[in-house]
């Protein structure tokens, strides 16, 4: 827990705080039973410091488990091996008195590297997997995945010319030795073939992997190969909703840009929220945060929810003494912890918001006598009931869920498109301004009924010109063709 379970002793079992192998296997039972799928957090870049294989490692240079991590001499003139920068401050390498070497860490010193250019890591992680997918989790999303294989020279990292002294430490040199190198794409696609072992007809298993890259390098990791087939990650997270600026012309680029790079026959995917940054209500503006879920759940492809966005939770301030994440414990004051977005779920307003009998990990914020999923399920203009009825319209509208995506010009700030499946029609129209937009009638379909609007006011059937609120987003069907869905 120096990381919260991202330094992992045991990698086949649970940390009795949480339960044990007899309650998840019954929590698999209970949500298929259901319909819902389980999905795993796979940490393949690192242990802990403390699990076995790591304190084999460091035992004695000559132990066999030596080379399951990354090792190296000082450098010549003392010191670490190389430039190598800790996302959580530091320098990536720990002195061990005890053998006269260094361990790297891309993380906290509480968190060795594996070394995946050895075939034994990579047979004893591949045995991970198949370990949870016979205890019949449907997937893993993949921590850190580029990250995971280093260069073998151990070559300094550039300077970042753009750095300036305001930044994270840590962006003072591009990580061009030990991320995202060509030999992680090897070791991807044999990821996939452990997990497409346990597919059939009835059910496939999924990879998702966690990357921060650009556009080029994250398409890269559905793994098109000579043959044309896809043997990567089916879904390489994109960022680029909680990167972009928020501008409907700055995201319909993206979009058309990110449509343009998918390799044939890779699912788009889309991400508004997650651990690791500010909530999208904070980001953006309570109104803005409606327009955004609409944005998410009507794009083609997989969106993917973060907790607490559908209640429109923003960040909570922590107090200095309050603080619990690493990241900012390492770098106080550069406001680089990821407490805020991490605080307990706010379901109800009973004591503790209905999220624990004991004492929450973190504070709530101060609004969750009134923002929680029993206050929204009763009311029928919340953001968690805007969620509900796009979730719906996605599921009913073939042209959502699986329709081809159609980017449409429109003006000033509005983003425009529509998604088409066999002869269906939908038109997404999202004013990004602060002021009325009205629509094209050029944008229009024939006999337009509103099918969804971010403005609990608006529904029915259009009669005459569109003018878009500030920050309203609609989704518009035909009266003939698509039938709204029911509330």
């Amino acid at each position: 827990m120096a990381d919260f379970g991202y330094d992992i002793s045991d990698f086949c079992g649970i940390d009795p705080r949480f339960g044990t192998l007899d309650s998840f296997d019954a929590l698999v039972r209970e949500a298929h039973a259901r319909g819902l799928r389980i999905i795993l957090d796979f940490v393949p870049n690192h242990t802990s410091d403390r699990h076995p294989w790591f304190v084999q490692s460091r035992a004695a240079r000559s132990d066999p488990r030596r080379d399951w991590y990354i090792w190296r001499d000082p450098a010549p003139g003392g010191g670490p091996p190389n430039n190598w920068l800790g996302n959580f401050g530091g320098p990536a390498w720990t002195f061990d008195a005890a053998t006269g070497q260094y361990y790297g860490h891309s993380f906290l010193k509480e968190q060795p590297d594996l070394n995946w250019r050895n075939p034994e890591v990579r047979a004893a992680m591949y045995e991970v997997l198949r370990f949870w997918l016979r205890r019949g989790v449907d997937g893993f999303r993949v921590d850190v995945l580029s990250q995971i294989v280093k260069d073998a020279q151990f070559r300094d990292n550039p300077p970042n010319p753009d750095f300036t002294p305001d930044q994270d430490p840590f962006l003072r040199l591009l990580m061009l030795y030990n991320t995202d190198l060509p030999e992680v794409q090897p070791i991807v696609a044999e990821m996939r073939r452990v997990v497409d072992a346990f597919s059939d007809a009835r059910s496939s298993r999924v990879l998702i992997g966690e990357l921060y890259l650009p556009l080029a390098r994250l398409v890269a990791y559905y793994g098109l190969n000579a043959e044309g087939v896809l043997e990567g990650v089916q879904l390489p997270f994109n960022f680029q909703l909680i990167a972009t600026e928020w501008k409907a012309a700055h995201i319909d680029r993206f979009v058309r840009d990110y449509e343009a790079a998918l390799p044939a026959n890779a699912q788009p995917n889309w991400v508004l929220g997650n651990h690791d940054r500010a909530r999208i209500a904070s980001r953006v503006g309570p109104r803005m945060a409606r327009l955004a879920a609409m944005l998410l759940l009507t794009l083609r492809g997989t969106p993917t929810l973060y907790y607490g966005d559908e209640i429109g939770m923003t960040d909570v301030p922590i107090p200095a003494d309050e603080v619990q994440d690493p990241f900012e414990k390492n770098k106080p004051g550069m406001g680089l912890g990821r407490d805020p977005e991490r605080t307990p779920m706010q379901w109800s307003a009973a004591a503790h918001a209905g999220f624990t009998t004991g004492t929450p990990w973190l504070r709530l914020a101060a609004d969750w006598p009134t923002r929680n999923v029993d206050a929204q399920s009763r009311d029928a203009g919340s953001m968690l009931a805007l969620y509900r009825h796009l979730i719906a319209l996605r599921r009913a509208q073939p042209a959502l869920n699986r329709g081809s995506y159609e980017a449409l010009e429109a003006e000033g700030d509005v983003l425009a498109f529509a998604r088409n499946h066999e002869g269906l029609r939908l038109v997404v129209l999202l004013n990004f301004g602060d002021t009325p937009a009205p629509v094209s009638p050029a944008l229009m379909p024939r006999q337009p009924v509103v099918l969804a609007s971010t403005d609990p006011a608006r529904a029915g059937v259009i009669e005459g010109p569109l003018v878009l609120g500030p920050c309203e987003g609609v989704v518009i069907g035909t009266v003939n063709g698509e039938a709204p869905a029911t509330r």
